[in-house]
């Protein structure tokens, strides 16, 4: 990597995940309109807002799996569309990524699945490799499903081992797309208390995607709204739930609102696919 890409070189005080005057454009269509956003560094950041607002475009520009229209995306210090390919996994291989899926590969154990990830990432003998599997699925509370498929999990042992696979590698940066998403609230509640475990026992970098206002409340340290493809609030979660702007406080609040020229409410929207 170039002296310019060093993600090394970067101020401790930087925002390990920086945008700034992100356009994203599907075909004609605008989906994120002028977005700036970024992730203080050991902190855990929430994207929120309805279907359709951007939330999702936003976590893949930032994770350089789609070029914007236009604005910059900075990771870990790093243009990342300005870098070439060997840079871009460099920065990427100290990054995590929890899909909202999980994405295990069915035909692979659990441990399998988070070996995978240290063998294409390193050159650690297999005995290392191991004794890394057991560590990482500890840490999620899995140690006993190494051997296990993913179809012989919950769904919330899922996410875990997923979340495990996520870690493999000791990542600087964790994104997490939905993690709550298919999980009852009591399942759900625990994979929170992972996230703040992490957080606290690495100092690690969150950015989460949800729309589960109890996870908000629970693990929020920053919050940014979206709405329509722009940052409708950001702030403390404090901040944001007493903004001036009505939709957030109904979002908050969960009060419907006239959409479309029928009853609707955001919190509802939200509930469904997010793009």
């Amino acid at each position: 990597m170039s002296e310019h890409h060093k993600p090394q070189d970067v101020s401790d005080d930087a925002d390990p995940v920086l945008v700034q005057g992100l356009v994203a454009r599907y075909g004609s269509q605008t989906v994120l309109d002028g977005v700036d956003f970024a992730a203080p560094r050991g902190l855990i950041t929430v994207i929120l807002g309805g279907s359709g607002c951007g939330k999702s475009t936003l976590l893949r520009h930032a994770l350089g799996l789609m070029e914007p229209e236009a604005g910059t995306v900075r990771l870990l210090g790093c243009d990342l569309f300005s870098l070439n390919d060997d840079e871009l996994r460099s920065v990427r291989s100290r990054i995590g990524v929890l899909f909202q899926s999980g994405a295990l590969f069915s035909s692979l154990t659990v441990g399998e699945n988070v070996a995978l990830v240290i063998r294409e990432q390193s050159q650690l003998p297999e005995p290392v490799v191991r004794q890394m599997v057991r560590m990482k699925l500890a840490l999620v509370g899995l140690e006993n499903a190494v051997t296990k498929y993913p179809e012989e999990l919950s769904g919330g042992m899922r996410k875990r081992a997923a979340l495990a696979r996520a870690m493999a590698m000791d990542p600087e940066v964790l994104m997490c797309d939905e993690p709550s998403a298919g999980l009852d609230p009591i399942v759900a509640a625990g994979l929170d208390e992972l996230l703040l475990d992490l957080k606290a026992q690495f100092g690690m970098t969150i950015v989460v995607v949800t729309h589960e206002l109890e996870s908000v409340r629970k693990i929020a340290d920053r919050v940014v709204m979206l709405e329509a493809g722009r940052v409708l609030a950001s702030g403390t979660i404090d901040e944001v739930r007493d903004s001036r702007e009505q939709v957030v406080r109904d979002f908050f609040s969960r009060t419907p609102r006239a959409a479309a020229g029928r009853g609707a409410s955001l919190w509802t929207a939200s509930r469904g696919g997010a793009q």
